[in-house]
């Protein structure tokens, strides 16, 4: 058995920095490009993997260079790929992104394979950790599948649907982790919990997570205080670390202050998978005063 399983999307990220991001119909000059290993699921796949989780990803590449890039990356983490379907007709996901001298980013994803995502059964595993870079009804099916075999379930509904998230849905959602944008999105805090979500986990970047969960607890995580250069994949590490404690047996006060910790960690280092931070160095940030409840 796993500890985590992760739904979700693999892209190849393709990274430009400039001064400041572009307005509507702008063009700005950047001062440098890259192309990382990326996705909001194999991203928080890596996260998991390298807090010391074991993980099972499940997804899909295109038959091209980027898909054995990025296999090639879940290899080199531990991650059992035997999940990740080859899809023929469409192309491994890309993401283009924009970050400015702040940290601050700009993205568009184009789905590609991540389109064709399926799942019939899952790895077994103590949580499942889901995100909405792959289709709505594949998401609901790995919720249900987990559900029935008594998995933790974890969803970061991102990008949020377009049409919201109905109560099917939320009644089996253990843990759910929008931000603000996305909490605005699907209605509140009250219309979650209401629906029957376990927990809503609210990242808010710089001011920190607001945690309120069904039984009526609630509770603010502080920032931890760090030199930010980009913001990428700052959730990403924040809901792998939160699935791969959460597997590990904490209860969610202490998850979600390792995972702050990590989302935080992830904003000192330029790019998706390697701003990823490994167990060591979250403890350590964990054990100091900076980021106390």
């Amino acid at each position: 058995m796993f500890d985590v399983c992760v739904v979700g999307g693999a892209n190849l990220d393709l990274v430009a920095t400039a001064d400041r991001l572009p307005g509507p119909g702008e063009t700005v000059l950047g001062d440098d490009y890259r192309e990382h290993a990326g996705g909001k699921g194999l991203n928080q796949a890596v996260a998991a993997a390298r807090t010391g989780a074991s993980v099972a990803f499940v997804g899909a590449l295109g038959r091209d260079a980027a898909g054995a890039t990025l296999r090639q990356v879940l290899v080199a983490e531990s991650i059992d790929d035997r999940g990740v379907a080859e899809c023929g007709n469409a192309p491994t996901g890309r993401a283009l992104i924009v970050v400015d001298e702040h940290g601050e980013n700009s993205i568009v994803v184009v789905p590609g394979a991540n389109a064709a995502v399926t799942v019939d059964e899952l790895p077994a595993s103590r949580v499942l950790l889901a995100q909405y870079e792959v289709p709505v009804p594949v998401v609901t099916s790995a919720l249900t599948v987990a559900r029935r075999s008594a998995v933790t379930t974890i969803l970061n509904p991102a990008p949020a649907p377009t049409g919201g998230l109905d109560a099917e849905i939320l009644s089996i959602v253990d843990v759910l982790v929008p931000n603000e944008h996305e909490l605005e999105l699907l209605g509140g805090v009250q219309r979650l919990l209401a629906l029957g979500v376990g927990a809503v986990v609210v990242t808010r970047g710089a001011q920190g997570v607001d945690i309120t969960t069904a039984a009526g607890e609630h509770w603010h995580q502080r920032p931890f205080r760090v030199n930010a250069v980009d913001t990428t994949a700052a959730g990403d590490a924040f809901c792998g670390v939160l699935a791969a404690r959460c597997a590990a047996g904490d209860d969610l006060r202490p998850a979600v202050r390792w995972a702050a910790a990590a989302g935080a960690l992830a904003t000192t280092v330029a790019g998706a998978v390697p701003s990823l931070p490994r167990y060591d160095a979250i403890a350590e940030l964990v054990s100091s005063a900076a980021g106390a409840a």
